[in-house]
C-alpha cells in the first residue's frame, strides 16, 4: 500500500470516528457534515470525497456495527463435542463482542438515530437479524443430529441471545452501566446455558 493510500485510509477512519462522536453528542438530524469535517480535522470536500451524503456516512457506521456483530466466533456444529461446550464458546464470544466499547458506541449511535426514523430502525433490525445467523445454523444442525427439540431455530437463537443482552447490552446502552466483570460474564453464560439446555436438550 502506498503512502497516499495510507493517508486516505487514515482520513476516512478519522471521519468515521468524528461522525460517531458527533452523532452521539448531537443526534443524526442536528449533526452536520461541516461539524464532522471540523472534528475530523479535514476539509468538508474531503468528507464528501469519502461519503457523498450524511446518510451514506451513517450507513457506513451501521456497516461497522454489523461487521462487529459478525466478527463473533463462527462455530460450525461438531457432533463429536458436547453441546454445552460448543454453545459456551459461542456465548462467550458474543459477550466479548457486547463488552467492546467501540461496539457499544456504534450501537448507541445506531439506536439513537433509528428512534427518530422508523425506516432506519426497520433497516437496522433486518440487517442485524441477517447477521446473527451463525447461532441459528448451529441450532438447526444440533436438531438434525437429534440432540435438540424441534423448536424454531431462529426463535431459540434469539431467546438465548436475549438472555445475554439483558445483562450485557441493554443496561450499558440505556443506563450507562459498566461492562460486565469476567466473573459476571461467566455467571451469565453458565446460567444461559443451564436455561437453554434445560428447555431444549433431548
Amino acid at each position: 500500500m502506498t503512502a497516499p493510500q495510507r493517508l486516505t485510509d487514515r482520513k476516512r477512519e478519522a471521519i468515521i470516528q468524528a461522525a460517531i462522536a458527533e452523532f452521539r453528542a448531537n443526534g443524526f438530524d442536528i449533526t452536520s457534515m461541516d461539524k464532522i469535517a471540523a472534528t475530523a480535522g479535514v476539509s468538508k470536500r474531503t468528507v464528501y470525497n469519502h461519503f457523498p451524503s450524511k446518510e451514506e456516512l451513517f450507513a457506513e457506521i451501521l456497516n461497522q456495527l454489523w461487521a462487529r456483530v459478525t466478527a463473533e466466533q463462527e462455530a460450525a456444529y461438531r457432533p463429536d463435542l458436547p453441546l454445552r461446550d460448543q454453545l459456551r464458546l459461542m456465548l462467550q464470544a458474543k459477550l466479548q463482542m457486547l463488552s467492546d466499547e467501540n461496539f457499544l458506541d456504534l450501537a448507541r449511535v445506531a439506536i439513537a438515530a433509528a428512534i427518530h426514523s422508523p425506516e432506519r430502525a426497520q433497516n437496522m433490525v433486518t440487517r442485524m437479524g441477517e447477521r446473527e445467523e451463525s447461532l441459528t445454523v448451529w441450532i438447526r444442525a444440533a436438531q438434525a443430529d437429534g440432540l435438540l427439540k424441534p423448536v424454531a431455530p431462529e426463535f431459540a437463537a434469539q431467546q438465548v441471545q436475549g438472555l445475554l443482552k439483558s445483562f450485557a447490552f441493554w443496561p450499558q446502552i440505556s443506563m450507562g452501566q459498566p461492562s460486565l466483570s469476567p466473573e459476571m460474564q461467566h455467571t451469565v453464560v453458565e446460567s444461559a446455558l443451564d436455561m437453554f439446555l434445560a428447555c431444549y436438550e433431548l
